[in-house]
């Protein structure tokens, strides 16, 4: 795994089966334009849910439900032992946000950062310097 997706294994939160089981799902990072169009795939894209004056966003019921879990395991791993995660959770939960809210927040952000971190790396053009004949 550690030749597959090294970036993986170096995130809070990732261990080689989680890592492994979301490049087994994903297939390819690169398949998806958009990091968008991932968390589609993956089930954690907001779904407007109002109702009268209420706003609110609802989980996708649909998608690929192993890399959904795969990422709910990476939040709570992140919510106990990963600091940066805890202070969002509490910055969300001082807003007025549940605890349930905040996660579906951290799940949108992890499958960006997933998204990003999958994507092959673009090849450095080298400037061509002129030829001395």
């Amino acid at each position: 795994m550690a030749e597959i997706a090294p970036q993986l294994l170096s995130e809070p939160g990732f261990g080689p089966l989680i890592a492994a089981k979301l490049v087994g799902e994903i297939a390819g990072a690169q398949r998806f334009a958009t990091p968008a169009k991932l968390a589609r795939a993956a089930g954690v894209a907001p779904i407007p849910a109002s109702s009268g004056n209420t706003q609110r966003q609802r989980l996708d019921q649909g998608g690929n439900r192993q890399v959904n879990a795969a990422l709910h395991r990476v939040i709570i791993t992140r919510a106990r032992c990963h600091q940066p995660t805890r202070d969002y959770i509490g910055r969300r939960r001082s807003e007025g946000k549940s605890t349930r809210d905040a996660i579906r927040c951290l799940k949108r952000y992890l499958t960006r950062h997933i998204w990003r971190l999958l994507q092959p790396p673009h090849p450095v053009k080298e400037k061509l310097s002129p030829s001395i004949s």
